[in-house]
């Protein structure tokens, strides 16, 4: 069974007299730095000058200044930055100034668990990733909750990594729900499995093809965008409300019972096949390689297929199709 932290099990007490450095005030960032300053806790942020986190930092108040000068005064270094920048950013202005004692902290663990970032062994590495984006950790703390969130400890160099990481996780709202334990190497290989085979790679496949095959068969775009993407959110938040039984449960039965005998012919034992061999690629840092020599060559093939996919018919007729749905949130 996995082990569960609380409020309880998380003393506050100890970040006091700590200054807690967030690198990167973007979608995690700003909900980081802002709960854990309501919680009484002394923050700075590293941010690139002129940038709009920069100037959105020094708007909510906060002391922001380059990482390399936030290095030299914080005890704990959060990595909030972007994957693809985090090893540069540690080399160029973190890696010098790291002292005995010192807490690296991280939100995701791919650059700890592929070793672009190889800390020293005198200062503690430990991981806190909310289990939600950012501006829903920032509304959830201002409503006195939280969400779920998972704590990993790389390195324990101090003794008490984790009972100073699970303090963070009270003070930024997670414990209020619970703190799962976990490692770097599964939060890291479970988490990139899902992204790439079920929550963005298999989803937006799925609805591509499912439209595609609707178009084939002469049946209107407009029709199609709504069987095959627009009515997508009504399910994903039934399942998210209540799992699986809710949403059958709410459904028909008609598409209930087609849920139960054509989806696994969709889904099926080929399907399984591949995602067991997308998830061999992951545990052998065969996709980290990969992103990696991608972002070090300027990112050819991902620029390519985002230009291509943004130029797919149903994305055209989805953005004339949602003009029709003020409700809708733009941007």
């Amino acid at each position: 069974m996995v082990k569960i932290y609380y409020e309880k099990d998380a003393n506050l007490d100890l970040l006091a007299g700590k200054v807690i450095g967030i690198v990167g005030y973007g979608s995690q960032g700003h909900a980081h730095a802002q709960n854990l300053r309501d919680s009484g806790c002394q923050v700075i942020v590293a941010e690139v000058k002129g940038t709009p986190g920069w100037k959105a930092a020094a708007e909510a108040g906060f002391e922001v200044m380059l990482a390399d000068e936030m290095a030299k005064k914080a005890d704990i270094i959060v990595m909030l930055a972007e994957d693809n920048v985090q090893k540069a950013v540690y080399e160029g202005s973190i890696k010098k100034d790291l002292a005995a004692g010192n807490m690296l902290m991280f939100a995701h663990g791919f650059n700890i668990h592929y070793g672009q970032i190889v800390p020293p062994a005198n200062i503690d590495v430990t991981m806190i990733a909310p289990k939600c984006p950012g501006h829903m950790l920032r509304q959830l703390y201002t409503e006195n909750a939280g969400p779920p969130a998972l704590v990993a400890v790389h390195q324990d160099a101090s003794g008490k990594a984790r009972n100073i990481a699970l303090a963070y996780a009270r003070g930024i709202g997670c414990a209020r729900a619970g703190v799962l334990e976990t490692t770097f190497a599964e939060e890291t290989e479970t988490d990139l499995f899902g992204e790439q085979t079920v929550l963005c790679g298999g989803i937006t496949s799925l609805i591509k093809t499912g439209f595609e095959t609707l178009i084939e068969a002469g049946y209107q775009p407009e029709i199609a965008y709504f069987e095959v993407c627009h009515e997508l959110k009504l399910i994903i938040d039934l399942i998210y409300n209540g799992g699986l039984t809710y949403m059958r449960y709410s459904v028909s039965d008609t598409a209930e019972y087609g849920d139960y005998t054509r989806g696994p012919r969709v889904v099926d034992e080929m399907a399984a096949d591949e995602m067991r061999q997308i998830l061999a690629e992951i545990q052998d840092g065969s996709f980290a390689k990969e992103w990696i020599l991608e972002n070090q060559a300027g990112r050819p093939v991902y620029n390519a297929l985002k230009r291509m996919d943004a130029e797919h018919p149903i994305e055209i007729v989805g953005a004339e199709l949602r003009k029709m749905m003020p409700w809708l949130k733009k941007g």
